[in-house]
Parts: C-alpha cells; sequence; structure tokens
C-alpha cells in the first residue's frame, strides 16, 4: 500500500492483522493514508471495510465477504462520500443507520449494496433516475462505479437535495442532476417521460404509484431496479416483467430485483 514508512511496513508484516480495524490498533501505523482514507476513524471494529491486494487490486469487502472490486480513484471517492454524509447526518437527518460509530451493517448498506449492484449495471451513456435519493445510496455509489450513466436523483425534501448537490460537487461527479420536486411530479414532465433506460429505487414504498411512476420515466425494456430487505414471489407489477432477483449481501440478506418494462403506455398530457 503505497505511503506507509518502512517502519510501519515491518510491524505490520511482524504482526499481520486481519482487518483494518486491526491495523488501525497497531502502534505507529495510524498516520499514513489509504487509497480510501476518506473515511477516516470508522473501521474499528468492522468487518466491511476498504481492501487492497496485489492478486485482487483495490476494492471494497462486506461483512461476510461479498468482495466489490472498484479503482483506487473510486474506493477514495466513496470514502470522501462517507465523510460528507457523516458531517451532514450530524444536522439532518439523512441516513439512520450510525455513521460515527458505524456497523457492519452501515458499510453493507451504504457502500457494498450498490456496488454489488453495478454488476448489473452497464457502464454506458444510459439515462438514469433514482427515485428518492435521499442519503445518496445506492444512487452515488453506483454512480461512482458506473461513471458513464447520466443520473438524475429526484428527492423532494429541500434540504436532502442540498446535501445531494453537494455530494455531487465534492465527489467530481459529471453527468448528474438533482431534481427537487416529488417523483411523480418529474414524470408527467415532457422531457422526462420515457427518458429513461433505468430506473432505481430503495427505501419507497413499493406500490402502484411508484410503478406507475418508473413506468411513465422509462422507455420501452427499460429497466427498473428495485433494492428490497426480503425476497418475495408477488406477482409482476402491471407493466414490468421481472428478469431475475440477486442477493446483495447476507446477514442480514438483502436483494435486487430486476424488472423490464414491457408496455406501451399513453402519456396523457
Amino acid at each position: 500500500m503505497p505511503g506507509l514508512s518502512r517502519e510501519v511496513v515491518q510491524r505490520l508484516s511482524q504482526v499481520r492483522p486481519d482487518t483494518l480495524g486491526q491495523a488501525l490498533r497497531i502502534p505507529e501505523s495510524r498516520q499514513p493514508r489509504s487509497p480510501c482514507s476518506g473515511v477516516r476513524r470508522p473501521f474499528r471494529g468492522c468487518r466491511a471495510r476498504p481492501v487492497t491486494s496485489s492478486n485482487s487490486g483495490t476494492g471494497w469487502r462486506g461483512a461476510h465477504g461479498v468482495r466489490t472490486p472498484t479503482s483506487r480513484s473510486r474506493c477514495s471517492s466513496l470514502g470522501d462520500l462517507f465523510s460528507l454524509l457523516a458531517q451532514w447526518n450530524a444536522r439532518i437527518n439523512l441516513t439512520a443507520l450510525p455513521l460515527e460509530v458505524p456497523t457492519d451493517e452501515t458499510f453493507d448498506r451504504l457502500l457494498i449494496e450498490p456496488l454489488a449492484a453495478a454488476r448489473q449495471v452497464p457502464d454506458v451513456s444510459d439515462a438514469w433516475f433514482d427515485l428518492g435519493s435521499g442519503g445518496g445510496s445506492p444512487a452515488i455509489p453506483l454512480k461512482i462505479a458506473r461513471p458513464a450513466l447520466r443520473l438524475t436523483m429526484i428527492e423532494s425534501k429541500a434540504r436532502k437535495a442540498a446535501f445531494l448537490r453537494e455530494a455531487v460537487h465534492a465527489v467530481g461527479l459529471a453527468e448528474v442532476k438533482v431534481e427537487n420536486d416529488r417523483f411523480e411530479e418529474v414524470a408527467l414532465k415532457a422531457e422526462c417521460a420515457g427518458a429513461a433506460q433505468l430506473v432505481t429505487v430503495r427505501a419507497v414504498r413499493a406500490d402502484s404509484v411508484l410503478f406507475r411512476t418508473a413506468e411513465l420515466l422509462l422507455a420501452p425494456n427499460g429497466r427498473l431496479l428495485l433494492f428490497r430487505p426480503s425476497h418475495s414471489a408477488e406477482a409482476d407489477p402491471e407493466g414490468f416483467t421481472r428478469l431475475s432477483t440477486v442477493r446483495l449481501t447476507e446477514a442480514p440478506s438483502t436483494y435486487l430485483s430486476i424488472y423490464r418494462r414491457c408496455s406501451a403506455i399513453n402519456i396523457v398530457g
């Protein structure tokens, strides 16, 4: 790992810690900055962490071994995002997950899930809407992993929308817009209707309003990615066909259901 002094390398070679948390408790090993040094303090005691290996490169490993490779620059961007989220969350409620002393679930939920979902998303210049973006996950980590996508985050609460704009600027993302509006209203705009190849949703009630909104936003054969805490075998919603459901994390298990918009709709304006 670049930036480590000879003394620290020797000390790490002697102790051989299994996690970054153990490494941080070794005397004289706290000063060097890792490729993910934007995330300060929080890995102590957590199994979810950034990892660097000469064999498999840089990436994030979830609490239960789910590894999500990414480049060093993107790993650093994820660290910067987490730090900014922790700062803002002290002032406004962006997430109920603990950030000052984060748990494995914190990292799995905020970072590992969207990075695992990126395996299902090609890195192409498609239009993408994220509904109810809130604290920026899964949208921003997924955008970091798939930078070619053209992202519009929709958030109805003004203060959360302000955080999203600040996060986009801080992380240095291109081709990103933030709409401070209800997603039902955005879907009725002429320039948005039928414009998207991808819609993502998490922590929004999966009811008829949501599916109707996604249907309005998506072009024919566009895909809806629904992050959910459980896998259910309910019937496909009207206008969609479920392509697959994949597991993103374990203990607790979380899933990604992937739907394809299959109907032709009439947009009344």
